[in-house]
């Protein structure tokens, strides 16, 4: 029989992503909602470690909705690598009468919470928020929607600027090995070409392409890369690259790095985040542990946290397909 729940914590590690706050906030008001305790622990497994807690209460987390990034602090905790720092935090955990752990990260906090679990059979559920949207088992993570509202309204915006000066820029954006944020993005800005980590054609199709637009009459591109693509060339190799061959074009690189990490969250985000947060205290009082909190077809789901961490995710294939249509 599972342990009753009365007492549970909540943390954010690992990259932060817009939408963590709103995910602490549901989680905080669930618990006041079916009459739990709530604890805060600041700067993640680091402060499982060394029990920087604080009790969270419906009104703790008034006005945070809205906020980016995590009011409760993030790190990536190297002692907690280790059985001996992993031992400190269960200690810490049961010092302070806690049931139950509600981790709010990707793929590192994931696996540090199995490793936790498997040790101390110590209940805990996962909320995916990473920008990269890179976790297996879920649709949507946390800040991928409002990352990608970025990366459109900074091509827009790069765009008017190309067009005004016969420009081909190279727009590098993140998401590690997904190319999720630069396939959606490259197709709701009107990219001429997307090179994407899960392809190794890269730079041929890239030539390739702008070749087509050179013939086609057009006198500026945007040409959108995922930072983990496979050409083998960093950024600003490929702008030198594409020069020693198309002398016509004034070529301009823009990485956009964190401002991608940055912001109000979207919407969709703040809803999605209520919704796990949500999900995730009622997983726990019903017994539910080792699971991810996910999302498919609109619908929360339980995600074993083995499965959310495989690296078996589908590429969107039609949506590449989509892409090479649009761009002609």
């Amino acid at each position: 029989m599972a342990k009753k729940i009365n007492k549970i914590a909540v943390l954010t590690s690992g990259g932060d992503a817009p939408g963590m706050n709103a995910a602490i906030r549901a989680v905080v008001r669930s618990c006041s909602y079916y009459n739990l305790e709530c604890v805060g622990v600041y700067r993640g497994f680091q402060g499982l470690i060394e029990a920087d807690f604080e009790p969270l209460t419906a009104r703790s987390v008034r006005n945070i909705i809205n906020k980016g990034g995590t009011f409760l602090k993030s790190s990536r905790s190297e002692e907690f690598k280790t059985k001996e720092g992993r031992a400190k935090a269960h200690k810490n955990l049961i010092d302070a009468g806690i049931d139950a752990l509600v981790a709010i990260g990707g793929d590192g906090t994931f696996t540090g919470g199995l490793y936790f679990n498997n040790e101390f059979n110590f209940p805990i559920v996962g909320i995916p928020a990473t920008i990269d949207n890179d976790i297996n088992g879920t649709d949507y993570t946390l800040g991928y929607d409002t990352a990608l509202n970025t990366v459109v309204e900074a091509i827009d915006k790069i765009r008017d600027t190309a067009s005004s000066h016969n420009r081909l820029f190279l727009i590098e954006v993140m998401g590690r090995d997904a190319g999720d944020i630069a396939l959606n993005s490259g197709i709701g800005a009107g990219a001429e070409e997307i090179l994407l980590p899960e392809e190794d054609q890269g730079i041929q199709r890239m030539m390739d392409s702008l070749e087509k637009s050179k013939k086609s009459g057009k006198t500026s591109s945007i040409i959108v890369v995922a930072e983990g693509e496979k050409s083998g060339k960093n950024i600003f190799q490929l702008a030198e690259f594409i020069s020693q061959s198309h002398e016509e074009y004034d070529i301009k690189v823009s990485v956009l790095g964190h401002i991608q990490r940055g912001g109000s969250p979207s919407c969709f985000d703040r809803v999605l985040a209520s919704k796990l947060g949500v999900g995730a205290v009622e997983a726990l009082t019903d017994g539910k542990t080792n699971i991810m909190l996910g999302v498919h077809h609109q619908k929360v789901v339980h995600v074993p946290l083995e499965t959310a961490l495989k690296e078996d995710r589908e590429f969107d294939q039609e949506l590449r397909r989509v892409a090479n249509i649009t761009s002609v």
